[in-house]
């Protein structure tokens, strides 16, 4: 049986490995969203999240938007290529716009997909 927990692993934390990502300038984007990524030799796909000050000024919207990507990140983990994407919030959501933002977050995926070479979904031998 699958975990689809979100683990420490699919973290992206050090700046060093933010910057090799924005270093190689392959970025996709949508109206709220903008995903650069980047192939990794790890087994697994990592996430890294950008929600700037200019984007929302306060606190709890940056974090209840960081928490929306991180839970859509974690739901399809295991259909993404070993990949470091880092996304960016470009224009803020809330509540309301929720299904907006997932259509966005799976149509962004799925383009993904077509760009990177190796768009096979991982087989997880149970």
């Amino acid at each position: 049986m699958m975990s689809f927990k979100f683990v420490k692993q699919a973290k992206i934390v050090k700046t060093d490995d933010f910057s090799s990502v924005f270093n190689l300038r392959k970025r996709i984007a949508s109206p709220h969203l903008v995903v650069r990524y980047k192939p990794n030799i790890l087994d697994r796909p990592r996430l890294g999240l950008i929600v700037g000050k200019k984007t929302a000024k306060l606190a709890v919207w940056r974090n209840y938007m960081k928490r929306v990507l991180r839970e859509l990140f974690r739901l399809n983990q295991y259909q993404l290529p070993c990949l470091d994407l880092v996304i960016q919030v470009q224009k803020p959501f809330k509540k309301t716009d929720f299904l907006q933002v997932k259509q966005e977050f799976d149509h962004l995926l799925l383009k993904l997909s077509s760009k990177t070479p190796t768009v096979h979904a991982r087989i997880v031998a149970s």
